[in-house]
């Protein structure tokens, strides 16, 4: 399966061309949120040349508050999955497909809202030219906005998790771990853990056998 990608740079604010990831992360930065509201930029974190990069949605509360990616419940239970898959979170990179928390106010708390497909395009030639950066050998598109992000276009997670090609980047579908967190049923989240499980179990493989092939 090969997924298409537009190589418009979409509508980032400065749209200078950057030489390394610190000179692009010092662009999104100074960027004005599209959304108002967040309180920074959250950017991308790992290794350059790290073998798997996990691209998600946009910053939760906790990331926004704390400045990294991953850092709440979600983030939380992806670790926690990593764990269980033979994957070390500080050797991969992790990403959003949007740099800035959208959230509703209501009394004290600060609601997720899921991104426009504008708001996605505002934010991808960020994130394309962060991944030529850090030069992964897998790319996971972690729930429907990564997918669009990255695909360029919606993809149905049921349909075609597994392996994607983006455009020439060696790729993998699955779900955000938002999602199993939004599984009522005690039963089915569990069985929903399971699977996501096995999907990173199958990531790392793909990775080291891209690793395998790629080298000496």
């Amino acid at each position: 399966m090969t997924l298409k990608r537009s190589r418009a740079k979409g509508t980032a604010d400065d749209r200078s061309e950057p030489t390394t990831l610190d000179a692009l992360n010092a662009i999104i930065a100074a960027s004005k949120p599209l959304v108002p509201g967040a309180t920074r930029a959250v950017l991308g974190e790992g290794p350059i040349g790290a073998s798997i990069a996990f691209v998600g949605e946009q910053p939760g509360d906790q990331e926004d508050r704390q400045g990294r990616p991953f850092v709440g419940p979600a983030g939380q239970l992806l670790d926690r999955a990593m764990s269980d898959a033979g994957i070390v979170r500080h050797t991969v990179y992790v990403t959003n497909a949007i740099k800035h928390f959208k959230f509703e106010q209501r009394g004290k708390r600060r609601i997720h809202q899921k991104p426009t497909a504008g708001e996605v395009r505002h934010y991808r030639w960020w994130l394309d030219q962060e991944l030529r950066f850090v030069h992964p050998k897998l790319v996971v598109a972690l729930g429907a906005t990564a997918i669009l992000a990255l695909a360029g276009k919606p993809l149905p997670i049921d349909k075609f998790r597994g392996r994607a090609d983006f455009d020439g980047r060696a790729g993998f579908i699955t779900v955000h771990p938002s999602h199993l967190l939004r599984v009522p049923d005690r039963t089915a989240k569990e069985q929903a853990y399971r699977e996501f499980v096995k999907d990173l179990r199958s990531i790392r493989r793909f990775a080291n056998a891209h690793e395998t092939q790629s080298g000496p």
